[in-house]
């Protein structure tokens, strides 16, 4: 049979299933129930969509009639008029104040939402799901419970999600016995060979700290939880589907399903869900059926066309990688019908769960199996529970076999999963919305989605094409992009990783040399660069300079500064771009000097890495717009130009906790510019340092402009800062260093010509303000990734939480939950969350301040750690107040202090307090707060809704105010400005009254 008539068979069928649905309307579009009331209005007003999302997101943390009805307000209050009836009075009403008015808002909204929550969730209590399964096989649909609630931040979150499954397998397997089997004729299976008990799963529910740079680690750690549960489902005789959830677990996932299936082979009923919008299921799906028939065993597949899409292509488009999904709802389409036919065509070996509610998808699979002769038992259809019911019965009545997917839980933890069936239900290509609440004409509705998809390929694609430079255009014509980081979600990038980290073990305890006017210099005087996770393993012999090879340093400098100040600026952006590219070649190698030599964790490495390309590439690019003469305003007879010229030697000392980025960011800057540099790198990571000697050696940076000379501070710091020839000082590090080096820059020493400009990025004291409506389910793993990433040894770090009383106590649970469960040991360990402080020093200091919070306020957890390295406990404290020293003195280890606060204004009074002002952040879904706090919250860099570390290149240019620095943003418009003295020229034009501007 051809092309032509499979489709003409597809849409006769659809057309069938149509007219058997005409004239029925689901309860979601139906107005006059209160759910088709609220969608109803968010189709008409398209502006009310993400307010009615973000109303819907935050309901369960309003426990109070006021905070409802300020969110109302907040969310829709600027146009009431369009709102529903019972709505808008209530709005109204509320608007002008008083306890009764906002009492009744809040009832009137709270019964809508949990309305709404009873329409997509079969039941909020054992007991009501028990009613509503009942009610789902009496109308002739199998089910299968999933138990909302996925977002577990701790160990004992994970078990208490376990327990939950536990418990509701134990009271379906009572009722059981009281269902008599859908269509079992002589059997007590539905249809003959289905069990009547099914249930789904999202397996990162079953294991906190599951990431993919630990693949089999997690993995593991799943199915330890999973299979002592999967083994009752045999005993119960029950059906398990393995969910799918995000992309970076997707691998994860499948991999559990595997080795559940492979380890108990005898017992078929486990199924797995395989997203259609992902790119890659393609390959995976063709992989698992070659694996089922190799071992000899059958699979069952749920196929889906995806629930996270708006989640995938926003994080994708935020980091730089491709994009996973399709990004035209057609080519999902045409994917589904593709993957549904493989499975079917597999039937021997493959059992289909057909799962939408596309009336052409359904169509299509239905001809196929028609067509290729698959058994009834071979395949089912299924939908979602409370939504397109007009689909199911006609599912009912033509296929017979159909099974709701019927979530079950409180509102409160199933919020996230209502406000995903609101969202792909008021997309603008929802097919139910096209469908029934558009009303869009059936032919189109069935259209080939082949023959829509390719518009959106192409149009895809010439975007790409355009952010490329063209035929014999200079790179730097192209448009600044961030490189793109990893969270290991690639099989490939996971074992990259691992080679380098085994081929740098291999070149541990070499020497490491000075580098002096383009040659290496080896001094008698050595120190050692040591692992922090064991001091016994040497990274490399650094020879250290004195003030022989800093005076030399200094003059290779000052010599090569003429001819590199006048070599075109384009010339000098080129060899930063040699440079980032030659970084970009060893990323991975890069990235696992860090891991050894500093203890970074594999994704902070691996960042860091990024973020030194990104210096490189961005300030190629700005020097192209600062480097041209710009023609200032002349009237006729006068001609005015001003431009920018290098202002010298510059020294650059570099920090050891970025030590590629930040110091790549302070030597790129002043290279580009036409300085030549003198660069001390952190007694700390010096091997990390010269990796910048080897990359300007390969991008063939002439001798003098870039020398590196590590050594001890007490010998030649003095002579870096104070040497008369140095024009320009970059320093990032400790305050008192910084200010230190402030005073003595101010000094005029003899010979010294011009006065020396300080950039100085010093310390931060930087605090989260936790407001009583957060989502704590995205506010506690962000805490924990501000706090304690990397032992919380970044400037950026949090180290004061601020949190209103209304949440203070369920955020200390979960926030003491989540640190308990994260594993603390070498960074080389990516199961590792947290490794060893810097040195011996940071140890001493960091204990320290521990002690003196168990004196100011209350140690609420103190972590264990491994013997040997320089490890210190995580330790949270709570009961500190602003006047602590705890609140004000940066620490620089993972020592979070928790405040107590009774509102948003004071919270803000506390998070001020501080001498440093670098980062902050507040969690909350308060319009009016959030606007407070852009105002209010004075740091350098304000993070809303989302961690406060890791900023990026052009992005959030980073810098702060108070004494936590000295100068504009790094990787900002303003940054090259440091390095640079602007000049304006004035000529007279006119000749003897005679001017060209006017002849």
């Amino acid at each position: 049979m051809d092309e032509k008539e499979t489709d003409r068979k597809i849409v006769a069928r659809g057309k069938e299933l149509f007219r058997i649905m005409e004239g029925r309307k689901p309860s979601l579009f139906d107005e006059s129930r209160w759910v088709g009331m609220m969608m109803a209005w968010s189709f008409r007003h398209g502006d009310i969509r993400t307010g009615m999302l973000r109303f819907v997101d935050v309901f369960p943390s309003l426990v109070t009639p006021r905070l409802l009805a300020e969110h109302v307000k907040g969310y829709f209050g600027k146009d009431v008029s369009s709102m529903p009836a019972p709505l808008r009075i209530s709005v109204r009403a509320a608007s002008h104040g008083g306890r009764f008015s906002a009492a009744i808002l809040s009832a009137i909204v709270r019964i809508g939402i949990q309305k709404m929550g009873r329409q997509f969730i079969v039941g909020d209590t054992i007991a009501r799901t028990l009613r509503g399964l009942a009610a789902v096989r009496r109308s002739g649909c199998a089910f299968s419970v999933d138990i909302l609630g996925e977002a577990v931040l701790s160990e004992h979150e994970a078990v208490l999600y376990e327990n939950r499954y536990q418990d509701l397998l134990t009271t379906l397997r009572r009722a059981e016995a009281s269902w008599k089997p859908i269509e079992g004729q002589g059997t007590s299976l539905d249809w003959g060979y289905a069990p009547k008990i099914a249930l789904s799963i999202k397996p990162s529910a079953l294991y906190s700290q599951a990431k993919p740079q630990d693949f089999d680690g997690s993995v593991e750690a799943i199915l330890r939880r999973l299979k002592p549960f999967y083994e009752k489902v045999i005993e119960a005789g029950a059906f398990l589907t393995i969910d799918m959830e995000s992309y970076r677990l997707k691998d994860m996932t499948i991999e559990v399903f595997r080795r559940l299936r492979r380890d108990y082979a005898s017992y078929p009923y486990l199924s797995i869900v395989l997203q259609a919008y992902l790119k890659e299921t393609e390959r995976d799906l063709e992989s698992l059926l070659e694996w089922s028939k190799s071992l000899g065993l059958p699979i069952a597949v749920r196929l889906v066309k995806g629930a996270y899409w708006d989640h995938e292509v926003m994080r994708a488009k935020q980091n730089g990688w491709d994009i996973p999904v399709y990004t035209g709802k057609a080519e999902t389409d045409a994917a589904f019908e593709r993957h549904a036919r493989t499975i079917l065509q597999n039937h021997e070996i493959a059992y289909l769960g057909c799962a939408s509610h596309n009336i052409r998808s359904i169509a299509a699979a239905m001809e196929t199996a028609d067509r290729l002769g698959v058994p009834r038992d071979r395949y089912e259809f299924q939908v979602l529970y409370g939504m397109a019911e007009p689909v199911r019965e006609a599912l009912l009545k033509t296929a017979g076999r159909v099974r709701l997917y019927c979530p079950s839980g409180e509102i409160v933890p199933g919020v996230a999963y209502l406000v995903r069936r609101l969202l792909e239900n008021t997309a603008n290509q929802s097919f139910l919305r096209l469908m029934f609440g558009e009303k869009a004409e059936v032919g189109e509705l069935l259209r080939d989605p082949r023959s829509i998809g390719s518009k959106g390929r192409k149009e895809a694609s010439d975007a790409m094409e355009s952010e490329r430079p063209h035929d014999g255009e200079s790179p730097v014509a192209a448009p600044f992009r961030n490189e793109p980081s990893t969270e290991f979600a690639s099989q490939k990038d996971r074992e990259l990783f691992a080679r380098a980290l085994v081929s740098v073990r291999n070149k541990l305890g070499a020497a490491c040399p000075l580098y002096i006017n383009g040659k290496d210099r080896i001094t008698p005087d050595t120190l050692p660069s040591l692992n922090p996770a064991d001091s016994r393993e040497v990274i490399a012999h650094v020879c250290q300079g004195g003030n022989e090879e800093a005076e030399e340093a200094i003059g290779a400098a000052v010599a090569a500064f003429g001819g590199w100040r006048d070599m075109p600026y384009e010339e000098r952006a080129a060899f930063l771009l040699r440079a980032a590219s030659s970084f970009r070649t060893r990323k991975f190698e890069l990235a696992a000097w860090q891991v050894l030599e500093i203890g970074k964790q594999w994704d902070q490495a691996y960042g860091d890495v990024s973020e030194a390309i990104d210096f490189m590439e961005y300030y190629a690019r700005e020097m192209i717009r600062f480097g041209a003469p710009r023609r200032l305003p002349s009237p006729p007879g006068e001609l005015n130009h001003s431009f920018y010229e290098p202002r010298g030697v510059a020294v650059v000392i570099a920090p050891w906790n970025f030590p590629l980025a930040i110091s790549c960011g302070m030597v790129s800057a002043a290279v580009v510019t036409g300085n030549t540099v003198v660069y001390k790198p952190s007694p700390l990571t010096p091997v990390t340092g010269r990796l910048l000697v080897e990359a300007f050696q390969e991008a063939g940076l002439p001798p003098g402009v870039f020398n590196f000379i590590p050594g001890r501070a007490e010998v030649i710091a003095s002579c870096l800062t104070d040497h008369p020839a140095v024009r320009t000082i970059a320093f990032t590090g400790s305050t008192n260093t910084g200010l230190g080096i402030i005073e003595r820059a101010a000094i005029l020493r003899p010979g010294q010509e011009g006065v020396k400009k300080v950039i100085c990025e010093m310390g931060g004291k930087n605090g989260i303000i936790i407001d009583e409506d957060a989502d704590l389910d995205e506010a506690v793993p962000a805490i924990i990734h501000s706090a304690f990433g990397f032992q919380g040894q970044k400037c950026s770090s949090c180290s004061r939480v601020i949190a209103l009383a209304s949440v203070y106590d369920t955020l200390v649970e979960r926030l003491i939950g989540a640190a308990r469960s994260l594993r603390i040991g070498p960074a080389e360990n990516p199961a590792c969350f947290m490794g060893p402080v810097a040195d011996e020093l940071s140890c001493a200091r960091i204990m320290d301040y521990i002690k003196i919070a168990e004196k100011e306020g209350t140690i609420l957890y103190s972590g264990r750690v491994p013997a040997g390295g320089n490890y210190v406990p995580l330790t949270i404290v709570g009961d500190i107040h602003p006047g602590h020293t705890i609140a004000q003195e940066e620490i620089f280890g993972p020592v979070l202090a928790l405040m107590k606060v009774k509102t948003f204004e004071k919270a803000l009074e506390w998070a001020n307090s501080a001498r440093f002002a670098l980062t902050g952040g507040v969690f909350s879904r308060d319009p009016a707060h959030l606007e407070e706090a852009r105002l209010r919250f004075k740091v350098g860099n304000l993070y809303l809704n989302r961690s406060i570390t890791g900023a990026l290149v052009e992005r959030q240019p980073f810098g702060g105010l108070k004494l936590s620095g000295l100068g504009t943003k790094a990787g900002g418009p303003d940054y090259l400005l440091h390095f640079m003295d602007p000049r304006v020229v004035t000529e007279n034009t006119a000749r003897r009254g005679f001017s060209p501007d006017i002849s």
